[in-house]
């Protein structure tokens, strides 16, 4: 089949009104490409409305009368938690970031700038075991290993910063809102919009929205004079470069981040002597080594794996 053919086949499938999105499919989007200038506006700012109605509902439902301690932005840095912050900065009380030890500094720096712009108080936390310690104990992870970082490295910030926020776990409710969308990766197609654990309320506000809708946001912010600010590393990277656990990075990414971030490299390349000498044999003393099948992604792991996905479903393809 044609990309063409593919794309009218979408089209045909998708029986929603692109200006008017709803919250059980999103629109493709490449057909949210088609819309005009106008249109495009119009659709973004319903999703921003949408987006709104999502974090009041998750309230509304899982807060179940219970006092709300925070309403916390999830802020690795990338594009789309940048975007998430700048709309929701009206309706925020924090951002949380998870020092995962193995990022690039100019992003945790990043985000502590925009949250000081923002006005934004912002809680970071750093994992309490350190990447280090972990692959000279278990080697370097593969997409497997996924879940087992996300959890330490990750996981581990967000329940810090609960219980920082939440003195009362049967009175009181923290929401963390995170900048998950469906159309993602194939693991985010069925994310739910809001949910309980605990006393945490998650909420996903972006979840209908489409790459060309985050690009739009951008644009129209840019025009009124409200820009949203660009993290540098992600323009060069594509990616946040808030976690570099390599479980699901893709051929040649050390290479790529050695042209751009020569010292986060060299940081890598000494992890990989101190991790042979520490015993481990291939696959595991090789930092993004790629072996083994994928574990679950955790609430706030998107975009590693879903350049995976992408990786795997163009090499099925060639």
């Amino acid at each position: 089949m044609s990309m063409s053919e593919g794309l009218f086949d979408v089209k045909l499938a998708y029986q929603g009104d692109p200006l008017n999105p709803d919250l059980d499919i999103p629109t493709p989007a490449s057909i949210v490409a088609t819309l005009n200038k106008p249109q495009r506006e119009e659709r973004v700012m319903r999703l921003v409305l949408q987006a709104d109605h999502i974090l009041n509902e998750a309230i509304r439902i899982h807060g179940n009368g219970k006092t709300i301690a925070a309403k916390c932005v999830l802020f690795s840095g990338g594009n789309d938690s940048t975007v998430l912050a700048h709309i929701m900065r009206g309706q925020a009380t924090h951002a949380i970031h998870a020092n995962t030890t193995i990022g690039i500094e100019q992003t945790r720096q990043f985000v502590r700038d925009t949250c000081q712009s923002m006005g934004l108080p912002l809680i970071e936390k750093v994992a309490p075991t350190s990447y280090r310690d972990l692959v000279l104990e278990r080697g370097f992870p593969g997409p497997a290993m996924h879940f087992k970082m996300y959890t330490r490295l990750k996981e581990r910030c967000l329940e810090a910063a609960r219980r920082e926020l939440v003195t009362d776990g049967r009175r009181q409710r923290v929401v963390f809102i995170a900048g998950r969308r469906r159309q993602e990766s194939e693991r985010r197609s069925e994310i739910p919009l809001h949910e309980r654990k605990g006393s945490t309320i998650w909420a996903s506000p972006l979840a209908m929205w489409t790459k060309p809708d985050m690009n739009t946001y951008r644009l129209m912010q840019r025009e009124v004079g409200n820009p949203v600010p660009v993290n540098e590393v992600s323009d060069l990277i594509h990616m946040s470069g808030e976690c570099l656990c390599g479980a699901f990075a893709k051929p040649d990414e050390l290479e790529e981040i050695r042209i751009w971030f020569p010292d986060v490299a060299a940081q890598i390349d000494q992890l990989q002597r101190d991790v042979r000498a520490a015993g481990h044999q291939s696959p595991f003393d090789t930092w993004g080594h790629g072996e083994g099948k994928p574990s679950p992604s955790g609430a706030m792991c998107s975009s590693c794996a879903g350049q995976y996905e992408l990786f795997e479903t163009v090499s099925s393809a060639s």
